[in-house]
């Protein structure tokens, strides 16, 4: 991925339009009621607050690290969880897959060779690199992106994934790395095994089909064909979320701001009075990112229906990346990722993780967390040490070691777990309490 283009400040002409599904009445907490068409928003007045406390910035990471896999690169991290969200356990082992690429393709080469690995722990610390469990040449894309496991009631695995571009891109001719980004054509997979374990480990056998279960539209979200940013097109990281409240389940993922979206409007800079005293940048529209949402039709999960996104960044950010939602009572906590090069021009944030809190359901007026969204982020003195956190239900946060910095600003390639966080959450605020082991997952219950 690169660096956004940077364009020079000029007023945007403000379109009058409104988001579909307006606020309806606003109780006493803020939130409002809203349509089941709703879209929230992430403006620029709100991202304009973003800045390192001593609650969000995360620890310096220890150089002394180990490889969890020491021939591979290992980066986004998810663990199989039971359909309700509870960590799933399979005779006493704990699950977790990554995404992973051999030593032999260079760091920067890992994307477009990534695939999913497993790995599995008695204890949630010492983790086994099972090796990658599917067949490639079953598997769809050329390279296997993000996505979450789910382990059904009757002892399924469900994997969900991002296929990204097609085996036969490039006119059946061998994968070609030049501008690989704008032809990275991304949609949403899943695939299914049983599974099981003994003395030597944990077995995922029985392989299913691999099939495409979401698609972008171009009016929602952006396709490759009406792609229009600066950074890399987005279809991806699907996370299966089952809604305690209601028992409804959906695929949540990470996508950018399709033909009825990718227009500035007044709401996404920010309230009348900030509007009157601030610029926008050229180009901000470009930076549309947005967090998809499906609704499940059917218990096998290859049923769909795609929804408006539950929260868009247009103008304020090009990358919401692996979204996520963690629910407690009535609070609904989306969570996301994002780089400081995908802010629009005039803002910057560091590379973190950011979170919104709603009420009263899955679509809800989503405010950002610490007044700005940052819950995480890497310390200014090593602002690339780590990525792609991951809230788990009890507060705990998992992410790996990106490319942290020595002493002397020499960056080390790491690609393995990092220490894992913990959280405390109370409401609207949010503060990093405790580092604990890396890649350490601790048993943890369902949404609630």
């Amino acid at each position: 991925m690169h660096q956004g283009i940077r364009s020079k400040f000029v007023k945007v002409a403000l379109c009058t339009s409104v988001l579909a599904g307006s606020l309806a009445t606003v109780g006493a907490t803020g939130f409002a009621k809203v349509s089941e068409d709703f879209t929230a928003v992430w403006s620029r007045q709100q991202a304009e607050q973003v800045a390192l406390t001593k609650e969000t910035t995360a620890p310096n990471i220890d150089l002394n690290y180990e490889l969890v896999a020491p021939d591979m690169w290992v980066w986004d991290t998810w663990p199989l969880q039971n359909r309700d969200g509870s960590l799933a356990t399979v005779k006493g082992y704990r699950v977790a897959f990554a995404l992973v690429a051999p030593h032999t393709y260079t760091w920067h080469e890992r994307h477009t060779h990534a695939r999913i690995g497993m790995f599995y722990s008695k204890n949630g610390k010492d983790w086994t690199y099972a090796g990658i469990p599917y067949d490639y040449d079953k598997a769809l894309g050329h390279m296997q992106w993000a996505g979450t496991a789910m382990l059904d009631e009757k002892g399924k695995v469900h994997l969900f994934y991002t296929a990204t571009t097609d085996m036969n891109a490039n006119g059946g001719k061998a994968w070609d790395e030049t501008n690989w980004t704008q032809r990275a054509e991304q949609r949403i997979a899943k695939t299914t095994f049983d599974i099981g374990a003994d003395r030597d480990g944990v077995h995922l056998t029985n392989e299913g089909k691999h099939q495409i279960i979401l698609e972008a539209d171009g009016y929602h979200y952006e396709t490759v064909e009406n792609w229009n940013g600066n950074i890399i097109p987005a279809f991806r990281d699907p996370f299966f979320f089952q809604d305690p409240n209601t028992g409804k389940e959906y695929i949540i993922f990470e996508g950018q701001a399709g033909s009825n979206r990718a227009q500035l409007k007044p709401e996404n800079i920010g309230d009348e009075e900030y509007r009157q005293t601030h610029s926008v940048p050229a180009g901000a529209e470009k930076y549309s990112g947005n967090i998809g949402i499906a609704e499940v039709l059917d218990q096998d999960v290859t049923k769909l229906k795609l929804l408006p996104p539950l929260l868009e960044s247009v103008g304020t950010n090009h990358q919401l990346e692996r979204p996520h939602v963690v629910v407690n009572g009535d609070n609904y906590y989306l969570y996301t990722i994002s780089h400081t090069f995908t802010y629009a021009s005039g803002l910057t944030g560091p590379d973190g993780v950011y979170g919104f809190v709603g009420k009263g359901g899955i679509r809800s007026d989503y405010k950002p967390l610490n007044g700005s969204g940052l819950v995480i982020g890497n310390p200014s003195d090593n602002p690339y040490q780590a990525y792609s956190w991951m809230v788990l239900p009890d507060e705990t946060v998992i992410s790996f070691i990106n490319e942290p910095r020595d002493e002397n600003g020499q960056v080390h390639y790491a690609g393995t777990f990092a220490p894992t966080l913990k959280l405390n959450v109370d409401g609207d605020k949010t503060e990093i309490v405790k580092e604990m082991q890396p890649g350490e997952i601790t048993p943890f219950g369902a949404n609630r």
